[in-house]
């Protein structure tokens, strides 16, 4: 039988491959259900789903369990955030091992601090290239399956500048990584930057300012976005206030909207 990674590893053979944010079982079945070939827990959806901020206040029991819902919720390989790993090496190593057990298809782990900060927070602090370089190590060493795909996600753009965010992903890359992830890219022009300076590596990106199309042209692997769940927020909040001042929501029971949801929530 294929494993999560292996599948995900042949999806990314053929061109980039879109996830959509998910944060429960529900939306990935419904990520799944629009065609979409894989998702993408978030980190920022699991901790919202507390109602916490994604500052460090969930830790690795939450994240694996959520990853192992959204797994067995779906068919579609899950790419899963692991922030920091939780700790140093060995507890990274007890990371990447619980991920694997959840049936995740790709993790990332990140080089800020711990408690760490949402990506395009301002305020983040990152660790030293070389204990991060021992993580990443860590990581690859502690997957059972090599299929399982390693992401080294930095986040020392902010704080330590471009060049510094460049060379952490190439070393992140050299010291086993499957692919890397720059976050925090704010404009386009950073999003076309940083697929020049680290064409020929896998990489992840994490924005809404260009087309999985203009994405795959520019080398990307894969592309997670945020889009969708945001506007789930929006969209909720917005139908809370509806009720509150009308009584009543106008999206009804029977609209066209609503009933594929139901058949695919009942089994149908």
């Amino acid at each position: 039988m294929t494993s999560p990674g292996a599948r995900l590893r042949e999806l990314m053979g053929r061109g980039i491959v879109v996830a959509p944010f998910v944060f429960d079982g529900v939306q990935a079945k419904l990520a799944e259900a629009a065609g979409f070939g894989a998702v993408y827990m978030t980190g920022f959806g699991t901790a919202a789903s507390y109602g916490l901020p994604d500052m460090g206040m969930i830790g690795l029991g939450e994240m694996s369990a959520n990853a192992a819902r959204i797994a067995a919720a779906v068919g579609v390989p899950v790419i899963a955030d692991a922030d920091t790993g939780y700790g140093n090496e060995r507890n990274v190593a007890q990371a990447v091992e619980r991920y694997e057990r959840a049936g995740v298809a790709a993790l990332h782990i990140e080089d800020q601090e711990w408690p760490k900060r949402c990506g395009f927070l301002e305020g983040k602090r990152v660790i030293p290239r070389d204990e991060m370089v021992l993580k990443l190590k860590a990581a690859v060493a502690a997957r059972t399956d090599p299929g399982l795909v390693i992401i080294g996600r930095t986040d020392a753009l902010q704080p330590n500048g471009w060049d510094d965010a460049i060379g952490r992903a190439r070393a992140y890359r050299e010291a086993g990584a499957d692919m890397v992830f720059v976050d925090g890219l704010k404009d386009r022009a950073a999003v076309e930057r940083a697929a020049e300076d680290l064409r020929g590596i896998p990489q992840l990106l994490n924005s809404w300012l260009v087309t999985p199309a203009e994405a795959q042209a520019m080398g990307f692997a894969a592309y997670i976005h945020v889009g969708v769940m945001l506007r789930h927020f929006a969209d909720f909040r917005a139908s809370l206030v509806e009720l509150r001042d009308t009584g009543t929501v106008a999206l009804a029971a029977g609209d066209e909207r609503v009933e594929p949801i139901t058949r695919l929530l009942s089994g149908e």
